[in-house]
């Protein structure tokens, strides 16, 4: 601290992706009122109305900073990028940041296996933190269920339960996804064999090993997500519900400030909330 009370350490300089969208608009907000982070850029994809325009225009505020589609600008003084968009322009950002020395907080969810081959091979490069949910409470909820699973082995189904708005392209959700692996890892199993994602029709009985998967769209649902442990004469439920995207927001910071420290490598939320 110096004499006039404030911190002597630089301010993380953070750039968003997506600043246009929900999550975007969410993760600038954090940025801004966060004491040692400072906007240092905003983008969005070519095209897109909000170019142009200045970064917090829509919650109020004059940041100086213009939204632009040049990925260039728009990385130019920043340590990190936060990116919550859709997987092909999260890679394409990645190479840029990769060849800027740029690390990078990755929130996109439904990346195929060549695309968390890309993230992994950057990460030799720069510091990443990449995980489905940046929420410290459902990453906190993951612990719980590696737990609950292991004494739940015998007995008991297991079925995972998501709803999200109407918007969201995916299914089943990144942090859906990320529960069933946790899920199978402590069941001594592998989420590609025992993974059921649709029924239909005469389907049989159910097979105890299976992990089920139910996805609900609708309305303006941010994010719930349960896991059921059903047996006999007793149902087990642990529930996560996001009613606002400031927790993600919120993790997301908490990533940059972990990440300030590493040059390279590729990182999770557990540990940067050293869940480990």
């Amino acid at each position: 601290m110096n004499a006039s009370g404030k911190s002597d350490r630089q301010p993380i300089r953070i750039a968003v992706a997506g600043t246009g969208g929900r999550m975007g608009r969410m993760l600038v907000e954090a940025v801004l009122a966060a004491a040692d982070c400072e906007l240092a850029g905003a983008l969005e994809i070519a095209g897109a109305p909000m170019i142009g325009h200045d970064a917090g225009e829509t919650i109020g505020r004059n940041t100086g900073i213009l939204i632009t589609d040049s990925l260039a600008d728009a990385l130019a003084h920043a340590d990190v990028l936060i990116d919550f968009t859709r997987p092909e322009g999260t890679l394409l950002h990645l190479k840029a940041c990769a060849a800027h020395g740029v690390r990078m907080v990755i929130g996109t969810t439904g990346f195929d296996t060549a695309g968390r081959g890309a993230i992994a091979a950057a990460a030799a490069k720069i510091a990443i933190v990449s995980a489905p949910n940046m929420s410290v409470g459902v990453n906190v909820t993951l612990k719980l269920l590696e737990f609950a699973a292991r004494h739940f082995a015998h007995g008991y189904d297991v079925e995972v339960i998501e709803a999200h708005h109407r918007h969201k392209v995916d299914a089943p959700s990144g942090t859906a996804l990320r529960m069933g692996e946790v899920l199978a890892e402590a069941l001594g199993r592998k989420l590609d064999d025992v993974a059921v994602f649709a029924r239909d029709g005469v389907t049989g009985e159910r097979d105890p090993a299976t992990i089920g998967f139910s996805s609900i769209r609708g309305g303006d649902i941010v994010g719930d997500h349960t896991v059921l442990f059903a047996g006999d004469g007793e149902r087990i439920e642990i529930t996560h519900r996001s009613a606002s995207r400031v927790s993600y927001a919120l993790g997301a910071l908490r990533a940059c400030r972990f990440l300030a420290a590493r040059a390279s490598g590729l990182y999770d939320m557990h540990d940067v909330l050293g869940l480990r």
